[in-house]
């Protein structure tokens, strides 16, 4: 092995401690950051970590807090926005995936934890986004109708909600790779697009991104480009709204269907279809012996919003929360 590729591999473990201080918010031990960087691929130890964090404690990126552990300092924040983009690749998959391990809703229950957007817009607009986000959760183009409006000053994962502003956050579709997750039936998260739909039923992927090859949620590239015409789905049946697609192995439909199915007594649907075995579902390729299964946005609602004309800032597949801080849409 070549003193690059070994430079190569150190560096992108001391990318990857640095994300997950970052996430985490609080001072961080050794053993907690081994066992996450285990989570992600990188098999790792309490003293492999703490070899690494002496080197970012040496450049100025990590802070010891006594016996709490590390923080990220503001140049570990900068070095970390800087990464080198083949370093950065993957990084919204790294992100899916640890919101997939850390998805604990029980279909038996009902409780346990959710992946969440998070969408921030000005007070003033907030009784107009509500009518709107109704409208799109009630035509089924959306997830769910369980949102939690954060007000401002409280931080939800590194958002910062400002004077003025409340945040909605609303029910990631990724949420339902969790739960297949937790039910035993192995998930791959592999497209983020824009789908069209006629007379209310879905025609075909217009643009798909994958997600293991960009650096920026795929939703938000869609939002940010005007690309959607959600309102214009609600209105008329005839639009374009943000879905995603995820691959389950052929040899789990029936489990699968029936944990789909349970998803949806429970108020939480929002499955636009369901593929055959080895065939594209809506234009979206599958591999051979996996089934795609397509699924309107959480963000639909958000996006129908911003082409109202109102300011809105999402930041989708933000955070967890549990599922009863989240409050049913009238």
């Amino acid at each position: 092995m070549t003193t690059t590729t070994i430079d190569s591999m150190v560096q992108r473990k001391l990318i990857e401690i640095l994300r997950i201080l970052h996430e985490n918010q609080e001072p961080i031990g050794a053993r907690l950051i081994a066992d996450r960087m285990n989570e992600r691929g990188y098999p790792i130890g309490e003293r492999g970590v703490r070899y690494h964090l002496r080197i970012l404690d040496e450049r100025g990126l990590t802070s010891r807090q006594g016996y709490d552990g590390r923080i990220i300092t503001e140049p570990g924040i900068n070095e970390l926005k800087n990464a080198l983009v083949g370093d950065r690749l993957g990084f919204i998959i790294t992100k899916i995936e640890k919101l997939i391990y850390d998805t604990t809703f029980d279909l038996k229950t009902g409780q346990g934890r959710v992946i969440t957007n998070t969408s921030i817009i000005d007070k003033d607009d907030f009784d107009r986004t509500m009518e709107i986000l109704s409208e799109v959760v009630n035509n089924g183009f959306s997830i769910s109708p369980y949102i939690k409006i954060i007000d401002e000053g409280t931080i939800a994962s590194d958002i910062k909600i400002q004077p003025g502003k409340v945040a909605i956050a609303t029910m990631c579709s990724i949420t339902i790779d969790g739960i297949l997750m937790k039910s035993g039936i192995p998930v791959n998260t592999r497209y983020g697009g824009i789908l069209e739909v006629k007379d209310r039923k879905p025609v075909g992927f217009e643009e798909l991104i994958v997600y293991t090859g960009t650096t920026i949620d795929p939703m938000k590239i869609f939002i940010s480009r005007k690309m959607t015409r959600v309102l214009d789905a609600v209105n008329t049946g005839n639009g374009v709204l943000l879905s995603n697609m995820r691959e389950i192995p052929e040899s789990s439909i029936i489990e699968a269907q029936k944990v789909l199915d349970s998803i949806m007594d429970l108020g939480i649907g929002g499955i636009a279809e369901i593929g055959k075995p080895g065939k594209s579902v809506l234009n979206a390729s599958v591999d051979a012996g996996r089934i795609g299964v397509v699924a309107y946005a959480g963000v639909n609602g958000m996006a129908a919003v911003e082409e109202s004309g109102i300011n809105v800032d999402t930041h989708p597949i933000s955070t967890v929360l549990d599922f009863s801080e989240l409050k049913k849409l009238e």
